[in-house]
């Protein structure tokens, strides 16, 4: 259920029985000369949209902009600082609890919010007010992945170009695949900016100048229609689980004697 579609006297009754909503969360930034901008947040919202659709739990509106600096050089890419991020997911998490909500998944398709939804996450545990834990869509099906494509790449590599293929062909630019490719970088481990074990590059495109990591050219609709189910699928399994947790079961343990 989309809440933003519905009626306040429609969700009064539905709010009473449901106790999870689902938060998608992405961004607004590059990805490559060959995906849009909107990729993240888009794959976020169908994502959690599927889910919510297979289970009745609660959708919110989408989380457009994240935690994004680290894209900035790239024309059109957007962020907000990590500070105000987390406030601000955490005050609106705090105000769902107000109609009776308090399970959150952070339905997250964007790798620069993870650390801090999960800080979120840990604060509203921590006082007791809500169980929200932030869920990241490739990390729940590594081996599908792996198993798909050779060159994943960590930002606008296949894995994403598959999502946007099954979400909004409309918006892939296939005749760009070989260049994100080739004036990419395709395997992240081969990067001359690790030195010795550490990280000296701070910015995407210190990487790689086009901003695309890994390799798309074998993406088709067949992989890209398996990658989007088998996500949803584990997200809608993640929200059956969370909503059948007594809510005992999800507050701070006590002291131990």
């Amino acid at each position: 259920m989309y809440i933003a579609d519905q009626t306040w006297p429609e969700l009064r009754e539905s709010l009473a029985d449901e106790s999870v909503a689902l938060v998608p969360l992405g961004s607004t930034e590059q990805h490559g000369p060959h995906l849009p901008l909107a990729t993240d947040h888009l794959i976020a919202e169908a994502l959690a949209t599927a889910a919510a659709e297979e289970t009745g739990a609660v959708r919110t509106p989408t989380v457009t902009v994240g935690v994004s600096p680290h894209h900035r050089q790239f024309p059109g890419t957007m962020w907000v600082d990590a500070p105000e991020f987390r406030d601000y997911v955490e005050s609106f998490t705090r105000h769902l609890t107000y109609h009776g909500i308090d399970r959150v998944v952070y339905v997250n398709a964007h790798g620069g919010n993870v650390q801090h939804l999960r800080e979120v996450g840990r604060r509203l545990h921590e006082d007791g007010e809500a169980y929200a834990i932030e869920w990241m869509w490739d990390e729940s099906i590594p081996d599908l992945v792996d198993d798909l494509f050779e060159h994943n790449g960590p930002h606008a590599g296949p894995k994403e170009t598959a999502m946007i293929t099954h979400i909004a062909p409309e918006l892939v630019r296939d005749g760009q695949f070989e260049n994100a490719r080739d004036d990419g970088l395709v395997d992240l481990e081969s990067a001359d900016t690790m030195v010795h074990g550490a990280r000296t590059f701070y910015d995407s495109v210190d990487n790689s100048a086009n901003g695309a990591f890994g390799d798309p050219t074998d993406v088709t609709p067949e992989k890209a229609e398996r990658l989007f189910e088998a996500a949803a699928d584990q997200l809608v399994q993640l929200t059956e689980w969370l909503r059948a947790r007594d809510s005992e079961e999800l507050l701070p343990k006590d002291r131990v004697e």
